[in-house]
């Protein structure tokens, strides 16, 4: 498959960081006890370590250290074994997840430069092997808090679908689409529209989806 990423316009050379960075402080700064807050809550419901963290692909494929705030328990059968995660995943991790405010720690990954404010979302590193030629095209800029696969049917569309609108943004960024999507972001997150939980929701993980795919014949590597 030939497929080239698009040159970088000056918008994604000198401005998108700059205002990243900006508006990744002005978060923290801003919100701070929001953050306090947070972390408090899930001391107390949830246990310690407050923060989830996990690696992740970032631009060109470079592996990060994402953080989140916890929303599972450390539940555990009679065999010391940690139990599926629906059954660990609480009321209010739940919670946490349909506002979004587990992703609130993402912003530092904005500040370091692991994210941006938007893009592809970053997704699990077990993954790679499974994308095609033009998938692993998501991976041309940072991954993003939100994208806009997340304000086109975030957990209610398949795999492919997410992957094409990766595409069409990676193909298209501009300030304009940035400032669309986030304040489409704004609207779905307060809606709490289209939420689904991989594991937990009968949602596939996309190298389960794409091995079952590659069995019956499906899309090529």
């Amino acid at each position: 498959m030939n497929y080239k990423h698009k040159p970088y316009g000056p918008y994604e050379r000198f401005f998108k960081r700059p205002l990243d960075v900006l508006f990744g402080f002005t978060v923290v700064i801003g919100f701070l006890w929001l953050y306090l807050l947070v972390a408090v809550l899930v001391r107390i419901k949830l246990g310690s370590p407050i923060l989830f963290m996990q690696e992740r692909p970032g631009r060109e494929g470079k592996v990060f250290k994402l953080y989140k705030f916890r929303s599972m328990s450390n539940a555990k059968d009679k065999n010391g074994n940690l139990l599926p995660d629906k059954d660990r995943l609480t009321e209010f991790g739940k919670m946490l997840r349909s506002t979004s405010l587990d992703e609130l720690p993402e912003i530092f990954n904005i500040i370091k430069g692991d994210m941006s404010v938007i893009g592809p979302r970053p997704l699990a590193v077990q993954y790679l092997p499974y994308y095609s030629e033009e998938e692993m095209h998501r991976h041309d800029v940072r991954p993003g808090l939100s994208g806009l696969a997340q304000v086109n049917g975030r957990n209610s569309i398949c795999w492919e679908e997410k992957f094409k609108f990766d595409i069409k943004y990676v193909n298209k960024v501009t300030f304009l689409m940035d400032v669309k999507i986030f304040l489409s972001t704004i609207k779905t997150v307060l809606k709490q529209q289209d939420i689904g939980v991989r594991g937990v929701d009968s949602l596939i993980d996309f190298d389960v989806y794409r091995q079952k795919q590659l069995e019956h014949g499906g899309p090529e590597k």
